[in-house]
């Protein structure tokens, strides 16, 4: 899970050791699961989940974002599990993107403390490993009651198997493949094909 989340760099203890070839997770969370629980989430959770999917990094990269990361009309990222840096563009052609208008929420936004991070509760609390994942967990499972009791079990059972760490996928899969390997800071775009994309690339039909 660390190695997953993004807060080790580490060599894999076990790498070297034949084991069965794991199958690489392949849930993807289309737009009515991501709906349904941005819906039930808190500010700060909903800050967490645009900036991840706006910036394709890691829950643990994304956790320690700052203001003062914010320099030249960019976020600069980089990332703890292989240190690859990444200037991210709030602005392009004098128009801001969305992940621009999302850091201006953020900093427009009245707390009663002020915090340096990015993602932090209302009283400047900065969301951590433990408590990120404990609440959108949480966020889930209301989310995902609430669509059972509408009828639809089958948007439940998506919702319940939608994690965090899902949102740096669902950022692959839906941009050109060259756009999100360099977002993702990947040297090389199979690795963004074979495990991030998740969905089918788009073709026309024959006729």
């Amino acid at each position: 899970m660390a190695r997953e989340w993004g807060y080790t760099a580490k060599e894999n203890p076990v790498k070297g050791v034949r084991k069965n070839k794991e199958t690489p997770r392949d849930f993807y969370a289309d737009d009515a699961v991501w709906t349904a629980v941005y819906a039930k989430a808190s500010e700060e959770l909903r800050d967490a989940m645009d900036l991840s999917y706006l910036t394709g990094q890691r829950p643990a990269d994304i956790l320690k974002m700052r203001f003062t990361d914010i320099k030249d009309g960019a976020l600069e990222v980089q990332q703890n599990k292989t240190g690859k840096k990444l200037r991210i563009l709030l602005e392009r052609g004098g128009v801001r993107t969305e992940l621009g208008k999302v850091i201006d929420r953020i900093k427009a936004r009245e707390r009663k403390v002020f915090s340096v991070f990015l993602v932090a509760t209302p009283n400047g609390t900065p969301l951590n490993k433990q408590t990120l994942p404990s609440r959108f967990n949480s966020t889930r499972a209301v989310a995902a009651k609430a669509a059972y009791e509408t009828g639809d079990t089958d948007l439940a059972k998506r919702i319940s198997a939608f994690q965090f760490r899902d949102i740096r996928p669902k950022a692959a899969s839906e941009l050109p493949l060259e756009h999100a390997s360099k977002l993702l800071g990947h040297t090389k775009q199979d690795i963004t094909e074979k495990v991030y994309r998740r969905i089918g690339e788009v073709v026309e039909p024959t006729k």
